[in-house]
């Protein structure tokens, strides 16, 4: 198996800041997995293409990148089922299930990372989310050094979730996601931007909508290094959205199950005057509020600083406390955004 020792972290993390690992293993076989270290008294960090990740300082802990490849799709005359390597690139596996006739992650098109961290984050967009499609998850377990196959129920998904972030944290490796496509696909276009497409329209047409959208909102990392969508779009009580509504007629809202509304974090933003907000070589993207940019820093901390700074801000003025998506790893490993103690005195 492949092994680094001290190595840079820059180029794999989209954010473009500084940091060093001790050391980084790149699994890509089940005999790599069992050759890994008991890494269990260590600080460790499974990283994908680092598209969802902030290294906060120039230390990072020990790193493993899985880079299990290949697609294979298995025909039954009402479904595809298709099974891809946790390294695989998502926009590739998009373009490739179009191409062969497989419809349905059209909407997720363009998100940047690898398939094998879609189900951590049950990554979304569009009105779709990972798990609309998901059969299963196989998982290589550290303590029993086999492969688990986990149902989608046992996964937890959630929004912007699941069991990989939560019971199942650091216990283990995703080695490869299995999908479940019936062939009788019906178009999703009920998400803001895609209601202007024919009803009849078809899943490439939907795709390059898509990507045309995201490309008009997101700026493109290797331009701007930045990691997309930074703040989750925060749920509320039907009773304080209503609240907001009569304050803010023009609030932007989708309803959910349980009596609960999602709001846009990214109008929260722009709405307490963020927008195009810079200093110390970062600030907050001039067309899309939701997206924090690295313009010249080196410094993961400087990041950190403005997203609590942009936390704090939104929650004075609508009393919402709007949280990250991006995960934070400094040499400990992860840390909870909130455990983070940052001088953020921007100002």
């Amino acid at each position: 198996m492949e092994l680094s020792k001290q190595f840079p972290l820059q180029n794999n993390n989209s954010f473009n800041v500084k940091s060093i690992c001790p050391a980084i293993y790149f699994p890509k076989t089940l005999a790599d997995l069992e050759q890994l270290p008991d890494l269990s008294s260590y600080n460790f960090y499974i990283l994908g293409d680092g598209t969802n990740t902030l290294f906060v300082e120039q230390q990072a802990p020990i790193i493993i990148k899985p880079e299990f490849s290949g697609i294979d799709i298995l025909e039954t005359p009402e479904r595809y089922i298709v099974s891809v390597g946790a390294g695989e690139y998502w926009h590739g596996l998009v373009c490739f299930c179009l191409e062969n006739g497989i419809y349905g992650l059209e909407n997720l098109a363009l998100i940047p990372g690898s398939v094998g961290a879609a189900p951590v984050q049950n990554i979304g967009a569009y009105g779709v989310e990972f798990s609309n499609f998901c059969s299963h998850v196989k998982w290589f377990e550290f303590t029993s050094q086999t492969i688990k196959t986990l149902s989608k129920d046992e996964c937890q998904f959630s929004y912007r979730n699941s069991i990989f972030k939560q019971d199942l944290y650091n216990k283990g490796i995703i080695v490869e996601v299995v999908f479940d496509f019936p062939k009788a696909w019906q178009a999703n276009l009920s998400y803001a931007g895609l209601s202007t497409l024919d009803k009849n329209s078809t899943a490439k047409q939907i795709m390059d909508k898509v990507i045309s959208l995201r490309k008009s909102k997101l700026p493109d990392p290797i331009k701007i290094p930045n990691a997309g969508s930074f703040f989750k779009n925060p749920v509320v009580s039907e009773q304080q959205f209503s609240l907001l509504q009569k304050m803010y007629p023009n609030l932007p809202f989708y309803l959910q199950s349980k009596g609960q509304v999602k709001l846009a974090a990214g109008w929260l933003i722009e709405q307490a005057g963020l927008k195009g907000y810079r200093k110390n070589d970062v600030g907050v993207h001039e067309h899309q509020a939701l997206v924090l940019v690295n313009y010249k820093s080196n410094n993961g901390e400087n990041i950190v600083a403005l997203a609590k700074y942009v936390q704090q801000k939104v929650l004075t003025k609508f009393n919402i406390l709007i949280s990250p998506e991006v995960r934070m790893v400094t040499k400990q490993g992860e840390q909870d955004f909130a455990d983070l103690i940052i001088d953020y005195k921007c100002d």
